[in-house]
């Protein structure tokens, strides 16, 4: 068995993991209280995600922390309440309030232990544990500082297990607190090494995704469940049967040519909307093309401006491998000069008979294929750019700084992740150039 544990940090990482098991659940047939319904167990396998308790029922493979109570006690009383279990939903007593430096000195401190015990007493129970996928927030307090302390401690206890993260990063333009460019600096910095892959979403770029699908407010549970959707691409050839299934070491393998150009841009299609899906053809050949199409990337950036080193394509559902080959060749003949000259072959696939699943009231109209790409392009280095000039501007006038110093960090944290943050935009500007 390839078992994976979810990790859920911070409001952020709560709320998305709300998202994602309401889709496992719905994907593998069970009902919220963790009983299997009429249509569990068709040729699929929900044990790499869910283990079976004594009385038969699914229990998920998760921990969910923050560090103030409101969000878990939210979880506890929202209609999946019964599927987890109660000592699974950790939280502590204060918040972090946006600070990096109180989620991992302070505040963060007291709740590691309770952490680390539960995340041991899940992998005990693991036969062949895969890897860890961690869910946080780049701008919070907790997503930031205490994701960061975890992944630490990760590391050290089970070193060679993969780590992939889904970080909600920075939008451009919509910022939910005004220090989010710091902990988000500090952050990365701190996990650059501890960190398999890092899958960034920025909440700009998923809006842009919901006013396609034609919602015109979107709530956060929109935007969750869009990020629901890749997560349940990238885990899907675990959990179904495939022609070609990927699992979670193989994209690092494909995607990671060094080890610190970890950041893959994540696209999704098709991304339509009900009342669109019945005008559209959704050949193999036009979602894969779809893919390479800025508005259905999840970070704001422009891939024309970079160079593509690895691509991965997951596709799901009705496909065959002679229009998957036919479809990947097309691409990389029409964008022969964006990807880098070193990397002759360039794409890695994965195919995955079970179709996507859309949830009941949900805007995604119901599809007979769909594709995920995660790309390694260098492109991303204008999303890494932008943060750090934000996080300059803040730092001249050493503004906010003290109230990291007086959690007990010290100042020459910020320079030295700071200088860490300038080499690894070196590094990518180094890998675009042939």
């Amino acid at each position: 068995m390839r078992e994976i544990v979810s990790i859920h940090i911070g409001q952020a990482g709560v709320q998305i993991g709300n998202a994602c098991w309401e889709l496992y659940c719905k994907e593998h047939g069970i009902q919220p209280d963790g009983r299997p319904d009429e249509n569990f167990g068709r040729n699929d396998s929900c044990l790499s995600f869910f283990s079976e308790s004594c009385e038969n029922t699914y229990v998920p493979r998760t921990v969910m922390i923050d560090l103030e109570p409101g969000v878990i006690e939210s979880v506890k009383k929202g209609p999946f309440k019964k599927l987890f279990h109660p000592e699974q939903l950790i939280h502590g007593k204060e918040d972090a309030a946006n600070n990096y430096a109180r989620g991992h000195y302070t505040v963060g401190k007291e709740i590691l232990d309770e952490s680390l015990d539960r995340i041991r007493k899940l992998t005990e129970n693991c036969e062949g544990l895969q890897g860890f996928l961690i869910f946080h927030s780049f701008g919070g307090g907790t997503g930031s500082g205490f994701g960061a302390l975890l992944m630490d401690k990760l590391t050290s206890v089970y070193g060679k297990k993969s780590k992939l993260e889904f970080s909600v990063y920075p939008a451009p333009r919509i910022s939910t607190a005004v220090v989010e460019p710091y902990n988000s600096i500090l952050t990365t910095h701190t996990t650059l090494d501890h960190s398999d892959c890092s899958f960034l979403v920025d909440n700009e770029a998923i809006y842009d995704m919901c006013r396609n699908l034609g919602i015109e407010q979107p709530k956060y549970a929109d935007l969750n469940r869009i990020i629901a959707q890749v997560v349940s691409s990238i885990t899907a050839s675990l959990r179904f049967p495939g022609d070609l299934n990927v699992d979670l070491t193989e994209f690092q393998t494909n995607l990671v040519p060094y080890p610190r150009i970890h950041f893959p841009l994540v696209a999704y299609s098709p991304m339509l909307s009900r009342e669109k899906a019945s005008h559209e053809q959704l050949s193999v050949q036009e979602i894969t093309s779809a893919c390479f199409d800025s508005k259905n990337q999840m970070v704001k950036c422009n891939p024309q401006n970079g160079k593509y080193m690895a691509c991965c394509l997951l596709f799901r559902g009705d496909v065959n491998p002679k229009d998957v080959n036919q479809a990947t060749l097309i691409a990389k003949t029409k964008r022969a000069s964006q990807f880098v000259e070193w990397c002759p072959t360039g794409f890695k696939i994965g195919m995955n008979k079970r179709e996507p699943t859309v949830l009941d009231g949900g805007a995604m109209a119901p599809v007979k294929r769909a594709v995920c790409m995660l790309s390694n392009t260098t492109a991303i280095a204008e999303a890494w750019a932008r943060l750090n000039s934000k996080f300059d501007l803040m730092f001249d006038k050493r503004a906010f700084v003290h109230w990291y110093v007086g959690e007990g960090m010290e100042e020459g944290e910020f320079t030295e992740a700071r200088d860490d943050l300038r080499v690894l935009e070196q590094d990518y500007a180094m890998v675009a150039q042939d």
